[in-house]
């Protein structure tokens, strides 16, 4: 078996996740608990997005940080292909809408390769860092500290009024409201929309510790040097 086949199950999962998350992010979740409207903070790719730090630990694990790495930037040109074409693909069949102009896809776009990359490299160096300690602590610390910076990047980047440089501005994502949609502070609503995805993503961040001990259990793997 060559040495792109094995990592291949890898590759496959990363992009299944990225291509999974630039869709259901199109999709705000439904519901609402007391005066909070879901709608207001969260979208289902916040639930699936996480599991990509999954992915990259996994390869981490089982063959080390280079193959990692690749994976990766797998990852990264899938994320910025995917902001490109898939929400015109939605919009022309229906699915959502809405029709994102083509400088604002392109901002965004810059903000999820950003984001991704970034954060994902900075999960596979910490884990690296941290393998020969407990089982647990690689995964949840590289991915706590991948989350934080992917959120900050890439909310930062996609909505900030100091980034109108890379593309259009959302009118409505600066616009003011109450802080998470409960909070007797007003903020403007990226800063909500970051807070909610940054809650999910350490949510998933420990569920995911069972499929991760699982797996992992299997491939025990001595360190690998960067």
């Amino acid at each position: 078996m060559n040495s792109f086949s094995r990592y291949l199950p890898f590759v496959a999962a990363m992009a299944l996740v990225v291509v999974a998350s630039n869709i259901l992010v199109q999709f705000p979740m439904q519901g609402q608990i007391g005066d909070l409207s879901l709608a207001d903070l969260l979208t289902w790719g916040a639930f699936t997005y996480p599991f990509s730090f999954l992915v990259t630990d996994l390869a981490n694990r089982r063959y080390g940080p280079a193959v990692a790495r690749r994976i990766v930037f797998v990852g990264f040109m899938t994320a910025v292909i995917c902001s490109i074409l898939v929400p015109p693909f939605l919009f022309r069949h229906g699915l959502i809408e809405f029709e994102t102009a083509a400088d604002r896809l392109v901002r965004i776009a810059a903000a999820s390769g950003a984001a991704f990359l970034c954060a994902q490299l900075l999960d596979v160096t910490v884990f690296n860092r941290l393998r020969r300690q407990s089982w647990w602590r690689a995964p949840i610390v590289g991915t706590l500290v991948g989350s934080v910076f992917d959120t900050a990047v890439f909310f930062t980047v996609a909505f900030s009024a100091a980034f109108a440089f890379a593309g259009p501005n959302d009118s409505f994502a600066l616009e003011t409201a109450p802080l998470m949609g409960v909070f007797h502070v007003d903020a403007m609503r990226w800063v909500s929309w970051a807070l909610g995805d940054l809650s999910v993503k350490l949510i998933i961040a420990i569920v995911a510790l069972i499929p991760y001990r699982l797996l992992a259990a299997r491939w025990s793997q001595p360190a690998v040097a960067v």
